[in-house]
């Protein structure tokens, strides 16, 4: 008798569990079988996975593929050699350390369509800041119109992204830093180590788990590329991530059944990246 009333403690939770997480994914899998749109709800069929194979063979799918990789790959390297740098920066003992650390969160705390909007008046060919500063610094004759192809553009994406996740992510390191203890390096100062010698062997072996972290970060910050997209490019198909290229055709086309079909193959790879950076992860404990 104990025994259920102990599992009935848990009979909520897995009720709202089910309700929340499992019966959306069922819903969403029977979606990307049918023919369903919302324009012709009358003509809905069931057709297996014809869905599947037209996401996998359309160009515009690979293409926001190709997006969504380049600006995964940009803002990773971007976030994790900025915020270590970031981190060691405010790690100094200074008594302007806790202000710069303040500063440091305000864009972090801006939300990610305010962050894009502030972008683009920025880059904005006429009245932008950018604009401005490499006119009259004479870097530039003419305006720069930023924002117009597709590669240049993507890339302003990934910064504008990665000025985002960066405070946070060295508030991580700095933590860690901070836990190093000083006793370490006043040892390694006795036996003639030089600076090379202490960050290789002292601190970043003692903050790899919050790099780890930095890049679990920098790579949801990157797969999840949606805000800035649309306030600096807005739903051109050349710019186009994995998520902004499923809200077009799942809510501006109204096609369920292809939009659905793009999520199960998007949290397909998604799947397949986590599964290998949770393996390397436990390998890495398991060698240690």
């Amino acid at each position: 008798m104990d025994k259920i009333k102990r599992g009935a403690l848990f009979l909520p939770g897995i009720l709202l569990m089910g309700i929340l997480v499992l019966y959306p994914i069922i819903k969403t899998f029977y979606l990307s079988l049918l023919n369903y749109k919302l324009t012709r709800p009358n003509q809905t069929k069931f057709i297996g996975l014809e869905n599947y194979i037209k996401v996998i063979q359309s160009q515009d799918f690979m293409n926001a593929l190709i997006n969504t990789l380049y600006i995964l790959v940009i803002v990773t390297v971007v976030v994790l050699i900025i915020s270590i740098a970031i981190g060691m920066l405010l790690n100094i003992n200074s008594s302007m350390s806790s202000f710069l650390t303040a500063c440091a969160i305000i864009p972090w705390a801006l939300p990610p369509l305010v962050n894009g909007i502030i972008w683009r008046f920025m880059f904005h060919p006429t009245y932008g800041l950018i604009n401005k500063l490499l006119l009259n610094f004479g870097l530039i004759e003419t305006p720069v119109f930023w924002l117009t192809d597709r590669w240049q553009l993507l890339m302003i994406v990934s910064f504008v992204i990665a000025w985002r996740v960066i405070p946070f992510c060295a508030i991580i390191v700095l933590e860690r830093l901070q836990a190093i203890p000083f006793d370490l390096y006043e040892a390694a100062q006795v036996d003639g180590a030089n600076r090379w010698y202490q960050m290789t062997d002292i601190t970043l072996p003692f903050i790899a788990p919050a790099i780890k972290v930095v890049l679990l970060q920098a790579l949801l910050a990157g797969v999840m590329a949606f805000d800035e997209i649309i306030a600096l490019a807005g739903y051109r198909f050349e710019t186009q991530s994995l998520l902004v290229y499923n809200y077009m055709n799942t809510f501006s086309y109204l096609d369920f059944g292809y939009g659905s079909a793009i999520t199960y193959i998007s949290m397909l790879l998604s799947g397949v990246f986590g599964y290998f950076y949770i393996r390397s992860i436990n390998i890495e404990n398991a060698v240690d």
